[in-house]
């Protein structure tokens, strides 16, 4: 099998495997937004295993393919915010691929990269939505860190049980 066509296989599997445990919800919130076991990761994992481009990309393509299991449309930009910019930030991961403690800091920066995106729709497109007397930017802020933090901590609990680090260290061995 040729490199790029295994790059490729191992890409469509996380976004399977982040699509999967996306339906999987532990806490969905009134407004869009979910806490679900590790999709971010699986998200994450292109980029972490082989970079940037294929990081991005395949995080791109996972948000198309949320948008297509389950759009929410208010207005072209918002879709382009909340499906394109805010899951293609889990490709963010790959800017740090071959540094030490990859893994942690690449899902680190994919999960405050999506929050940014995932914060600035709030503040552009749902604003409004604020409860009289909150100021719309505090809503965004924490309406989307009130389930992107939380399974970013979640996960970051996961990524501390070594074996757990060591697998993923392994298969993006096997990945290469």
């Amino acid at each position: 099998m040729s490199k790029d066509i295994r790059k490729l296989v191992y890409c469509a599997l996380c976004i399977a495997l982040a699509t999967v445990m996306s339906q999987i919800r532990l806490f969905s919130m009134p407004m869009g937004g979910s806490i679900t076991p590790a999709s971010m990761l699986f998200a994450a994992l292109p980029g972490f295993f082989f970079g940037p481009f294929y990081g991005i990309s395949s995080a791109v393509a996972y948000g198309l393919l949320h948008f297509i299991l389950k759009p929410e449309i208010y207005s072209p930009a918002q879709v382009a915010v909340d499906y394109l910019f805010a899951f293609g930030a889990l490709g963010f991961s790959g800017f740090f691929s071959k540094k030490k403690h990859a893994l942690l800091l690449g899902y680190s920066a994919a999960a405050l990269g999506r929050f940014v995106f995932a914060f600035l729709s709030g503040y552009l497109f749902f604003g409004s939505y604020a409860p009289e007397g909150v100021a719309p930017i505090l809503y965004s802020a924490e309406y989307n860190i009130s389930y992107i933090g939380t399974e970013f901590i979640l996960t970051l609990l996961l990524l501390a049980v070594p074996a757990v680090q060591k697998a993923i260290y392994r298969v993006k061995e096997s990945a290469g």
